[in-house]
Formats: C-alpha cells, structure tokens, sequence
C-alpha cells in the first residue's frame, strides 16, 4: 500500500518522490549550437563590458596611474634560450678559432688573446645563455690596494705564509753615494755580497760574516757599477772614469783593466765571457775578457744615460733602460735595438726578467713616472701595468712565488711585494729612512738585501722557501734582534756576528 510523503516506514521517514518532467520533442535547432557572426559579436561586447565593470567595482575606482606595467617577456625560441644574453662578436671569433686545422704557436696564441682582450672578446666563453650574467665591479677592492696587512699570497700553501716586516740583521754601508743611476751592490751565487762604498768596494761573506776590502780607486775617482760573473769567481767593476776592472775574488788581485769609455759606467751585466757597459754617454759595449782587443761589439740607441741594463737568462736578449725614458731590447746577434718602448716619462733604471717565463720583462719608472710595466718581449705588446705613487728604483721577482718585490724612492722609502699575474700588493714594508737605491737577492733566492743612503744595508726574509719549518722560523726571529754589523771593519754589537745565525745561506753551502 503507498504511502503518502512525510509518511513514515519501518525505517524511518521516506525520501520524497521525484517530480515528473515533461518529455519535449526534440527540434533541429541549429542556431543553438552554432549562433551568427552578429550573435557572436554582440557577446564578446557584453562579456567585455561585463569584466570591465567588475574590474572597476572590484577596485573601487579608476586604476592608479603608479600601478606596475606589466614587464616584457625574454625574447625565446626553440634553440636560443635568450637571445639578449648572447654575446655574438665573442661567438664568432670562438667558432673561427675553433674551426681553424693549423696548429698555432704559443706567440700567435698569445697575440690572439691580446687583439682579443683589447677589442673586448672574451674567450672560451659560452655561446647560449639562459639568463644575463651577474654584473661585475670595475672598481678595485680599496681594501686589497691600500691595507697594510699580509694579505693571502697568490700561490695556494698549506699553511699561511708570514712576511716578517722587521729586518733579520742590519749591516753599517757607510759613505753609499747618493746617486740614482748608479748600480753599487750585488749578491754573488757563493753567497759573497760586494758593494760600493766611495773608493772601495768591499765583500761580505754572509756564511762566516767576514768583511774584507777588495779594491780601492785612487785620485777622485768612485766606484759606479759592481756585476759578479755567474759562478761567483770574478767582480766587473765599473768607475767613474770609464774603465771596466776585472777582479779575482780568492786572489784579491785585478785581471785586467779594460778602457774605452769617455764617461763613467754606472751598470754592467755578464752573459758568459762578455761583459756589457753601460755609459754615461749613452752607449753600451760588448767586452769579450778572453781577447786583448775587448771590444766587441758598440750599441748606441739611448741619447742619455744608460742605468739599466740585464741580459735574460738565456743569453738571446739584452734590455736596457735610459735616463731618456726609453726601454730598448736587443737582439744578441745585432748592434740596433729589436724594438723600443717609450711609455715611461721618467728613467728607468729598474729592468728585471722573469725567472719562470722566458719572454717576460718588468721595467719600472723614475719620479715623474711611478709605473711598473711589464712587456711580452716575444710579441712586443704592453701586458699590464702598475702605478706605484713612488719612485721606482729596482725590481726582484721569486724564482718559487709568483711574485715580484719593487723598492721605492720618494716620498715612500719602502718595499713592496706584488702578486703576479693578478699585481694585487701583498705587503708593504717600511724600509730605509732614505729611498732605496739598491737591492739584490741571496743565491737561495729568500733573502733580500736594500741598501740606502741612511748608512745601512738591510736584509729582509721575504721570499722564505715553503719547506722552511715552523720552528726554525722561530728562532731565526728570535735571534735576529737588533744586531748590526759594520761593512767597514768595526761591529755595531759585541757578538753581532756569532749571535746571529746565517739568514741567507743557500742549501748548497749548508
């Protein structure tokens, strides 16, 4: 029996019925499912307006003129992230290298990377980019140029490396001549120091701390150059008077004496048996020691003085530096200059090559200069450059770091260490009451010796080996106090000499 709604069942209430609907007949109503053009216009109109009005009921208002437009989008395709990122010059100039069959040399190579970096390419970059490098400062961290700190060198040690600021022993050099473009101290590779003093010259043995007198000019005459051979056997001394003396060290007797020169000369550099000079007159001669009739070979290129001149260790090069401002590099086959470079405004005196690449010079300026320059003598082209703000009057690099150390005359006196390639200042190092004229390295390569005006030669532990332990180092501190020793004969301290251990004695001599 049926039950009406809201009735209740054995289980409870029941569910309403469901109203019956009305079955229509089904009409071919196209226009339902495809409306006209006009119909279809006539509602994007009306859903258009509809959002627009919400749009506005929904702000409260008109929109504000400060609202954020929406950004651009990257520029994308199927193959190229960003074309914005693309760097195409450097490209380019990357797929053309890369293209090329023929092996290429390492003085092309290199010239390549200079046109390069000169016209901007970057190399061995990426060719796709999928987003915009990080900008890159081109200021220069003030902190690494300016602070007086011992920053962190540039080759990786295990443990830290520690300049020591102080000198490790201090010699009295009495009567050193005041004279930028003279050359007047030079450490032999039998660990014997030789320096100027006026009339002498006078030899310090730093393994048994003697003094002894080699020689003595007569009348007005002064000592202008001193050079040791490279086995440490013979002294070329250079006078005011133009001469060329040749001295045996272990007989203390003079070889030979070879004249020429109407002028004095202030620098002398060996290269096996010849000896070159360098005049005040501009010139510089090649003698050959072996044979009565000396002269070899004339070179004149500088019109002024000639204070720097060093052969490279190979023999194949020679460079020299003017007191008018030139740097010129000669060929060993030839009496006219290879090339000559004229950046300097100022002497250059300082000429130093690289012991650990062959084709690497470093030339430094004079008062109105102040630039350290640094020349690839295979390509001819200008690497990099350092501006000092003092007067630059010698430069010695590491033959175990990658580094070089400049002494400096007005207004600083001091010592700086550069890190190299990068030339950020490792350390500076307060050195002479006066400027520095004169610097030379031990045969280990570790010690430096600076010689000033002020009276005193000092020497300085800055390149110390990385095999040096801890504890040596400690007590080569201790010891080294404030000891002076006299290059003349007489001794600063009772003891100066026993009390200090050998600073600079190379492991060959040990």
């Amino acid at each position: 029996m049926p039950t009406d709604q809201g009735s209740k069942g054995p289980f409870g209430p029941t569910t309403p019925a469901p109203a019956k609907v009305p079955i229509r007949p089904l009409k071919d109503d196209r226009s339902a499912h495809h409306p006209s053009p006009r119909t279809m216009s006539r509602l994007s109109t009306n859903t258009s307006e509809c959002v627009s009005s919400a749009h506005k009921s929904s702000a409260g208002g008109p929109p504000s003129p400060r609202a954020k437009k929406p950004k651009a989008a990257a520029q994308y395709d199927r193959f190229i992230p960003n074309r914005s990122a693309m760097d195409i010059a450097s490209s380019q100039f990357n797929i053309a290298r890369s293209d090329s069959d023929q092996p290429l040399d390492g003085a092309t190579i290199a010239y390549h990377e200079e046109v390069a970096r000169a016209c901007g390419v970057s190399l061995n970059k990426r060719i796709l980019a999928f987003k915009e490098e990080a900008p890159t400062s081109e200021k220069d961290d003030l902190r690494q140029v300016y602070s007086r700190p011992v920053l962190k060198t540039s080759t990786s040690t295990t443990a830290a490396r520690r300049i020591l600021t102080t000198p490790e022993r201090i010699l009295d050099a009495p009567g050193l001549i005041d004279d930028y473009y003279l050359n007047l101290v030079d450490w032999s590779v039998s660990n014997s120091l030789a320096i100027g003093l006026e009339q002498a010259v006078y030899l310090w043995n730093a393994t048994t701390g003697d003094v002894n007198k080699l020689c003595e000019l007569d009348g007005g005459s002064y000592i202008a150059s001193v050079k040791w051979t490279a086995d440490g056997t013979y002294l070329a001394v250079g006078t005011s008077d133009g001469d060329v003396q040749i001295w045996d060290v272990e007989s203390q007797s003079k070889i030979r004496t070879m004249s020429g020169h109407q002028a004095r000369v202030g620098v002398l550099s060996w290269e096996r048996h010849l000896v070159s000079s360098g005049c005040r007159d501009g010139s510089i001669w090649n003698h050959d020691v072996r044979v009565a009739n000396h002269k070899v070979t004339e070179m004149v290129a500088h019109v002024n003085e000639v204070c720097g001149l060093t052969w490279r260790s190979d023999g194949a090069l020679l460079a020299s530096g003017g007191n008018d401002n030139l740097v010129n590099i000669w060929d060993a086959r030839s009496s006219v200059p290879k090339f000559t470079k004229t950046q300097h405004t100022a002497a250059v005196r300082a000429l130093a090559w690289s012991p650990w690449q062959l084709n690497l010079l470093a030339s430094g300026g004079g008062s109105h200069d102040r630039h350290v320059h640094f020349w690839n003598t295979t390509t001819t082209a200008r690497l990099n450059s350092i501006d000092t703000k003092s007067q630059v009057t010698s430069i010695q690099w590491s033959s175990e770091y990658r580094e070089l150390v400049t002494s400096h005359g007005f207004p600083h006196h001091h010592l700086a260490l550069w890190s190299y390639p990068s030339l950020t200042k490792v350390v500076d190092i307060p050195a002479h009451d006066t400027r520095v004229l004169h610097t030379s390295l031990s045969p280990d390569g570790q010690t430096l010796a600076s010689a000033a005006c002020d009276g005193s030669l000092k020497l300085w532990r800055i390149f110390e080996s990385r095999t040096k332990s801890a504890k040596s180092r400690k007590e080569v501190a201790s010891a080294a106090a404030s000891a002076t020793t006299s290059l003349t004969g007489t001794s600063g301290a009772p003891g100066a000499r026993s009390a200090i251990p050998d600073m600079s004695r190379p492991s060959f001599i040990r």
